[in-house]
């Protein structure tokens, strides 16, 4: 039996995916590469594929962490038909190698889009995790985690504090508290860790809760952006609007 060495993770982000993979090439002791598209995807044909064989070739030669981030960025569905042949060729010879890959190399690849993903993508990983974003209790249970190893703890209670942030990931949480901290810090003596919490709640309520709210300005928006791409396509001659596309927020 050999152990399973494939693992995709999805979902939002912020909440996990990139610390996931990095947590367990930690835990096993084994180098962690992460895989830097720039490099990776060419813009003649067959160059992309030459890289990648290159790629796979140097990660057999060790037990390692292979992380892809972004993963629906080279593991795009083939039955897209905006996408070129030569994406389709590359996902092909990606698949292929994935399932030549000996069980000592650990290949974590991770989405905020599991949607755009090919079919036969899902089949090649034996672990599928879902990396949803934070509740409110879940929440504050990570403030609670991130206070207690502060010297000094706020008066405010984590499920008020995760209330009053609203529906954010872990990322911006960790964002959050690391700037109350700094503004504590700053203070030189002058600023108690309650001050600087309060002042940073109410900067926060100010950037995430504008006149109008995100909801409408975000409709008014899509709206607008609509419009406009239709009144293009007129100003073509051509009549025909663009295909519309999921809204995806972070």
């Amino acid at each position: 039996m050999e152990p399973r060495n494939r693992v995709l993770l999805s979902g939002p982000p912020g909440n996990g995916k990139t610390s996931f993979a990095e947590a367990i090439a930690e835990s096993l002791c084994l180098p962690f590469f992460l895989v830097r598209y720039d490099a990776l995807i060419g813009s003649y044909l067959g160059e992309t594929n030459t890289r990648l064989r290159k790629l796979f070739d140097y990660i057999r030669t060790q037990p390692c962490v292979l992380f892809f981030d972004e993963f629906d960025a080279i593991g795009k569905e083939r039955g897209d038909t905006h996408e070129t042949g030569e994406i389709k060729r590359v996902v092909s010879f990606l698949l292929m190698q994935l399932d030549q890959l000996p069980s000592y190399v650990i290949v974590i690849a991770a989405t905020n889009h599991a949607e755009l993903l090919d079919r036969a993508v899902w089949r090649r990983f034996q672990m599928r995790l879902g990396f949803p974003a934070p509740d409110r209790a879940m929440q504050a249970a990570y403030i609670d985690r991130l206070l207690a190893q502060w010297p000094d703890i706020p008066r405010l209670k984590p499920a008020e504090i995760a209330r009053r942030l609203g529906p954010i990931s872990y990322a911006e949480t960790l964002d959050f508290f690391q700037t109350v901290r700094r503004r504590h810090i700053l203070g030189l003596g002058q600023v108690t860790i309650d001050e600087a919490l309060k002042i940073e709640l109410d900067l926060w309520a100010s950037r995430v809760m504008p006149s109008g709210g995100n909801e409408e300005r975000s409709d008014k928006a899509v709206a607008a952006t609509g419009a406009k791409g239709k009144r293009r396509e007129a100003e073509k001659g051509t009549g025909i609007s663009p295909p519309t596309a999921p809204i995806c927020e972070d």
